[in-house]
């Protein structure tokens, strides 16, 4: 135990680098559960090293505890922007686009309908630039745009 205590910097900094080493392996940086905790795991690593902070073990598990919630908050939002990118709105690039499916229910302005696709289940809605009121069940449609959870679709002719 007493080594722990003298080495206790360089176990966190190692720590925290296997840690982001296993966000970005395993999780291609998707989780971010991993990512602030590696964060967190190397502050309080370096504030061991140079002394900032007590070398006890209490210390060291309190530091980790700030300084990943500290992180966490700083880090969310601006992660959050750049994970989801740009508002897409109707997104027209998508390989999706083009596919078709028959309507199991009426879909109109008001009311959408479900589509399962690839194990999700969609929200069906008339493109925006439909003319028609209301697309009855059992028309074959096209995706004609997409966001997110959402098929814009337009009759299949």
């Amino acid at each position: 135990m007493e080594t722990f205590i003298e080495h206790q910097a360089t176990i966190w900094i190692i720590f925290g680098f296997l840690l982001l080493a296993i966000e970005a392996i395993a999780f291609g940086f998707g989780s971010g559960l991993l990512l602030f905790g590696s964060l967190g795991a190397i502050v309080t690593g370096a504030l061991l090293w140079f002394s900032f902070i007590p070398n006890s073990f209490v210390a060291a598990v309190a530091c980790f505890a700030i300084a990943t919630a500290a992180i966490t908050g700083l880090l969310w939002n601006p992660l959050k922007r750049m994970q989801s990118g740009a508002d897409l709105g109707n997104d027209r690039s998508s390989d999706l686009i083009g596919h078709t499916f028959t309507l199991a229910s009426d879909i109109n302005a008001t009311t959408t309908g479900t589509q399962k696709f690839s194990g999700i289940n969609w929200r069906v809605e008339p493109g925006q630039n439909l003319t028609m009121q209301t697309i009855p069940a059992g028309t074959r449609v096209r995706v004609s745009a997409v966001s997110v959870g959402v098929f814009y679709v337009e009759p299949d002719m």
